[in-house]
């Protein structure tokens, strides 16, 4: 590239929002656990000047900026982007979009090599994994002007491991008994969407795991109603639990039979203060829990300094923060806030 290359910024970024941002329900999955080395040189050569845990998964548009201003170069840099992933069995289509060179490494194959100079790519490939844990590797240089780099997956094929119900080739795998035995308590069926998000917690704004595959069946271990308007339920999906939307869910018992639960969310408000700070850029609701349907609790002025205690995270993006301030501790939603300290350590949820 060369910056005679003239693109308006307003424009690239336009283009990588329409591009790579999935929707509300039906999303690909970032992955957790990330870490990121950083290299002053567009081949990875030499010891990184900057290696750190990302907050979620790769999803970032740097503009002509550093990924670390006056530590990274804001050109002529590189980065190895590395984790650990657990799948299911079956087919994969993987995404990775760059500006510029970018290329895949899972289980340290080279699947997929774009590492050229370009302006903003999408390329996607499929990939067969076993079920159990992948090494995922993405690496990415950037030569000059604008700088972007995304990659995430969805399934598309397979089941997960476990013994059939029902026929109709739907797998679940209850926890704890043996791979031959036959699931016969509740489900779940998504049903009315392509996929549906499995959260952290019975909330919109908690934090993502993965995503749920229409017309499959999986147990479901409770139900919660802190939103008031649709009844959240508690789902297991191989060796993984988590939360999902009863919108878009068909449960094979009578709702009212399954046990009203609590989350983790309902133990963490007294996390210890560790030294990060959010500061509202307007007047903001705090609300009990990461989403505008449950109670609010209290309200944080424009530009107050409150304590930030924890985080939730979607689509590689902080998405709520959990706050203390003046002895009243809730969620506020992390697009209209400016964090401060230690972003990294705090816990996300």
């Amino acid at each position: 590239m060369t910056r005679s290359r003239i693109i308006p910024l307003i424009i690239l970024s336009l283009m990588f929002a329409i591009v790579l941002i999935p929707t509300s329900e039906v999303q690909a999955e970032f992955g957790t656990g990330w870490t990121a080395q950083y290299f002053n040189n567009t081949d990875l050569s030499g010891s990184p000047v900057l290696s750190e845990a990302l907050a979620g998964g790769i999803n970032f548009n740097f503009g002509t900026s550093s990924p670390r201003a006056g530590v990274v170069n804001d050109d002529n840099f590189s980065a190895r982007y590395s984790s650990v992933q657990l799948f299911n069995s079956g087919t994969y289509e993987f995404i990775l979009s760059s500006d510029d060179g970018a290329r895949v490494f899972i289980d340290g194959v080279l699947v997929l090599d774009r590492f050229v100079g370009r302006s903003l790519t999408t390329d996607r490939f499929q990939y067969t994994l076993t079920a159990g844990t992948h090494s995922l590797v993405v690496e990415y240089f950037e030569g000059i002007d604008q700088a972007a780099i995304q990659f995430q997956w969805f399934q598309i094929s397979g089941t997960l491991t476990g013994t059939p119900i029902g026929g109709g080739g739907i797998f679940v795998t209850p926890v704890g008994t043996p791979a031959t035995a036959v699931y016969t308590g509740p489900t779940a069926t998504v049903t009315g969407v392509r996929g549906l998000a499995l959260r952290t917690g019975p909330y919109l704004g908690a934090s993502y795991i993965t995503t749920l595959g229409s017309g499959t069946a999986y147990p479901v271990l409770a139900r919660n109603a802190d939103e008031g308007i649709y009844n959240w339920y508690k789902l297991r999906v191989g060796e993984r639990e988590g939360w999902a939307s009863g919108r878009f869910l068909t449960i094979s018992v009578d709702r009212n039979t399954l046990p009203l639960q609590g989350s983790d969310f309902d133990t963490i408000d007294n996390a210890p203060d560790i030294g990060a700070r959010a500061y509202p850029r307007a007047v903001m609701n705090i609300r009990l829990r990461p989403s505008p349907r449950t109670r609010q609790v209290g309200s944080l002025p424009w530009g107050a300094e409150a304590e930030l205690i924890g985080r939730t995270v979607q689509a590689g993006t902080l998405r709520w923060l959990q706050i203390r301030y003046n002895g009243v501790v809730g969620w506020i939603d992390a697009r209209w806030v400016t964090v401060r300290g230690e972003i990294y350590q705090v816990p996300i949820r």
